[in-house]
């Protein structure tokens, strides 16, 4: 039986449905907080939860499907993710939500470890960048979709429709993986699980990350300092056991692997934040309506959601580092422009500078992500799929650390009111400045990994 159209099928899906959904509640974000009274910082624990708990989980699950299955981990994590996401609807509290959304991304992780990893283990190495392509691309859509939909779903029917809509196209996913995907892959079948190995590991990015988030004030070096100690304790573990959840080898002695695997860390740092300041921007400085600002805002997404499927067959025929160091010049180049930014920066410049950060991101995207799992042997595709998916999440909260940081060192904890605009536009323009530095160096980081072919 071919696999191959259903397997498209059920990552496809589920590429699209949770960035839709992640996208998504970002807009309701305001509406919830009214509700339960939440204040910004306590509000932001409903998106840090989940991108928490699934950056946490996400090589341990990689790990696991690698020994008991992939398709087995994809499924009880979107039965998982399904479940979390009902209620998340009838949450009565916010520590409710956040508890639920924490359920929801260690679901998500479960999907995104082994998703990508059977899906490789069945397309031929000369397809796989159309595949990976097409994925990216249902990711992009989601996102692009989020927004747009979401907003309506909140204006018109409550915030918790959002989360309710997940669930028939979550049991359409369980269905479907149920009925046709009566297969299983599962390379590193009869070895080990590290289970002090995933501990540590968990330990460590928990309290790295919680650390970063907290950076702006004095206690948020004690976690990152006990996060040190933890990578440590970490490395020195994985090197003895047995069979380690994180093999460091693959860092070592596989040269695209760890440069690929860098420059997808430092794109996402550079880039994650965009859309949040470019939203506060747009709503503040420019004085547009939140929709407004979100049809501006969506021709970044749209742009990854059409290069992205041409950029992986493109990985396919020509070095995947080339394509992907021009996408990452391309993303540079976008994000200098918004170090120009003031109050008479015209929309039509706003948005040449969001479409050139799209479609440098999907030149990067689809190619590196071909690059790490065309480095490594098929019994490391869930760890490798893990690997890159905790780069995305690390660098998305590094990337919001990062604003963080600056919006606290330039305007402490006040509100952004119109006498506080000159700041906001000096934070503004340092972020970018950094961003765009990050990324520079992200251009030497993806020509280091060397030939994949």
């Amino acid at each position: 039986m071919d696999y191959r159209r259903p397997a498209l099928l059920v990552t496809t899906l589920g590429g699209f449905l949770i960035p839709f959904m992640g996208s998504s509640v970002n807009i309701a974000l305001p509406t919830i907080g009214k509700e339960f009274g939440m204040d910004p910082l306590f509000l932001t624990w409903v998106t840090m939860s989940y991108l928490m708990s699934a950056a946490i989980f996400l090589i341990p699950f990689g790990r696991i499907g690698d020994i008991y299955g992939r398709k087995k981990t994809f499924l009880f994590g979107f039965i998982l993710y399904t479940f979390s996401s009902l209620l998340c609807a009838v949450s009565p509290s916010a520590i409710f939500l956040i508890s639920f959304r924490v359920l929801n991304g260690i679901g998500a992780s479960m999907t995104f470890s082994t998703g990508m990893a059977f899906l490789i283990s069945i397309y031929p190495p000369g397809e796989r960048g159309k595949v990976l392509g097409i994925n990216v691309a249902a990711v992009y859509s989601g996102l692009s979709c989020g927004p747009f939909f979401g907003g309506l779903l909140t204006q018109y029917f409550g915030w918790r429709s959002i989360f309710f809509v997940n669930i028939p196209l979550g049991l359409l996913i369980i269905f479907v993986t149920i009925w046709k995907l009566r297969g299983e892959w599962t390379e590193a079948k009869g070895e080990k699980f590290d289970v002090v190995g995933s501990i540590l590991f968990s330990f460590t990015l928990l309290t790295i990350m919680y650390g970063f988030s907290q950076l702006h004030g004095v206690s948020g070096i004690p976690f990152i300092l006990l996060g040190a100690g933890g990578v440590f304790l970490f490395v020195k573990w994985e090197t003895k056991t047995e069979s380690p959840i994180f093999n460091i080898d693959l860092f070592k002695e596989n040269k695209v692997f760890a440069f690929s695997n860098l420059a997808a860390l430092i794109n996402y740092s550079a880039t994650f934040a965009v859309s949040f300041l470019m939203s506060l921007y747009l709503q503040l400085i420019k004085g547009l309506h939140p929709h407004e600002a979100g049809m501006i805002l969506v021709s970044q997404p749209i742009m990854q959601a059409i290069f992205s499927p041409l950029a992986g067959k493109l990985s396919d025929r020509i070095e995947p580092r080339l394509v992907a160091s021009i996408g990452m010049g391309i993303t540079a180049l976008g994000l200098f422009f918004f170090t120009f930014l003031d109050q008479k920066t015209t929309t039509p410049l706003i948005m040449s500078s969001l479409i050139l950060i799209g479609l440098g991101f999907a030149l990067f995207s689809s190619p590196n992500t071909n690059a790490v799992m065309s480095s490594v042997e098929k019994k490391f595709y869930g760890v490798a799929s893990g690997t890159l998916g905790t780069m995305r999440a690390t660098g998305m909260m590094f990337s919001m650390g990062m604003v963080m940081l600056i919006l606290a060192l330039y305007m402490g904890r006040t509100q952004i009111t119109p006498s506080h605009y000159p700041l906001f536009l000096k934070s503004l323009k340092t972020g970018f400045i950094i961003f765009t530095a990050l990324c520079v160096a992200g251009i030497f980081a993806s020509l280091a990994r060397g030939r994949v072919r």
